[in-house]
C-alpha cells in the first residue's frame, strides 16, 4: 500500500494507500532531505541542487498538491497520518507513482530537521520547472516584479499579498530571495503556488520585455520626480508592472532610471518608506483592479 503523486496530485481511488514507513533512527539516509532544515546556506545549496522544496505544513502540502506539485517523500508525525489520509481522499485520481511517507516520533522529528515540528508535516517536493517570463505574462494585466529581496519572509508575504489582492503574476530577479525557500514558501501560507511566477533574466535589462509587451512599469521609491501612488491609480495602466527593491538600499539607480514611472507612498508622521512587504501589500491594494 502506498501514497501515489502523478503530475496532478496524489493518486485517490476512493480508499487513500499510504506507505507508511516507520523511522528511528535519526541518522536515517532515507531521511537526507529532511536534515537540518534550519541552515539557510545548506538548504539554499541542497534544495536547488536536487531539484526539491521542502512544503512545510498540512495546509502548504495541500496546496502544493492542488497545484500539481509532485511529493518525493513525506515526513510526519503519527498524530498528523489521518489527516494525511484525508488530504489525500480529496484529491483527484491520476497517474501511478509511489511516494514513501516516513513516520517519526515528534523528538526524532526535531533531532533531524532542528526544529520542533508541530505544523502537520514535511514533504520533500519536486521543484517545477520555471517557465519563460512571456508565458506568465500572457493574459496577466497587472504583475509585480521583487528585485533582489534577501529576505525569505518578505518574498513570502509578498506572494501571500500578490494572491490575495489579484496581482496576476510575480517575477523575481536573479539575486532575489527564493520564492521556494521552505520560509518563504510558510509565510506565504502556499500562495506561491498559486500566483504564476518565474525569474526575470536579465536583469534590469528585462524591464525591455516588460516594455515590450505592453506594460507600464513603476517602480516604488523615494525620487525628487515620483508621482504618488495615488497618481498612478488615476493614470490606470491597461497593463501595470509594479518593481519592489530589496530591503534597506531599496531599487537599484538603473532600475529606476529604466523605469517608465517612479511612484511614491505618500506617508504621515515623519515616516519615508514602509517594509518592502507592507509596501507591497499597499501597492497591491491601491491598484487592484
Amino acid at each position: 500500500m502506498g501514497v501515489w503523486c502523478g503530475p496532478r496530485g496524489w493518486k485517490n481511488d476512493g480508499v487513500p494507500r499510504l506507505d507508511l514507513q516507520t523511522v528511528t533512527d535519526p541518522a536515517d539516509e532515507r531521511l537526507a532531505d529532511y536534515v537540518s532544515l534550519t541552515d539557510v546556506a545548506l538548504r539554499s545549496k541542497h534544495e536547488p541542487a536536487k531539484g526539491l522544496y521542502i512544503a512545510e505544513s498540512s495546509t502548504v502540502l495541500g496546496r502544493a498538491l492542488a497545484a500539481g506539485h509532485r511529493a518525493r517523500s513525506v515526513l510526519l508525525a503519527p498524530r498528523w497520518v489521518p489527516d494525511l489520509e484525508a488530504m489525500v481522499a480529496a484529491l483527484p485520481d491520476d497517474d501511478d507513482e509511489v511516494v514513501p511517507v516516513y513516520v517519526a516520533d515528534e523528538p526524532v522529528l526535531e533531532v533531524i530537521t532542528g526544529f520542533h515540528v508541530h505544523r502537520g508535516a514535511l514533504a520533500a517536493m519536486h521543484r517545477p520547472p520555471l517557465a519563460p517570463v512571456a508565458d506568465v505574462l500572457a493574459g496577466a494585466r497587472r504583475v509585480a516584479v521583487l528585485e533582489d529581496i534577501v529576505d525569505h519572509t518578505n518574498v513570502g508575504a509578498a506572494f501571500r499579498s500578490a494572491a490575495a489582492l489579484g496581482v496576476d503574476a510575480v517575477l523575481v530577479t536573479p539575486r532575489c530571495a527564493d520564492p521556494l525557500y521552505r520560509r518563504s514558501v510558510r509565510v506565504s501560507m502556499g500562495t506561491v503556488f498559486q500566483v504564476p511566477w518565474t525569474r526575470i533574466d536579465p536583469w534590469p535589462a528585462g524591464l525591455d520585455e516588460l516594455r515590450e509587451a505592453g506594460f507600464v512599469t513603476a517602480a516604488l521609491a523615494l525620487s525628487d520626480d515620483a508621482i504618488t501612488l495615488d497618481d498612478l491609480v488615476t493614470e490606470n495602466p491597461d497593463r501595470l508592472a509594479l518593481v519592489l527593491g530589496a530591503e534597506g538600499h531599496g531599487l537599484k539607480a538603473t532600475t529606476i532610471a529604466s523605469c517608465d514611472r517612479v511612484v511614491r507612498i505618500p506617508m504621515a508622521g515623519g515616516v519615508d518608506s514602509l517594509n518592502v512587504a507592507a509596501a507591497a501589500a499597499v501597492a497591491f491594494w491601491a491598484t487592484r483592479v
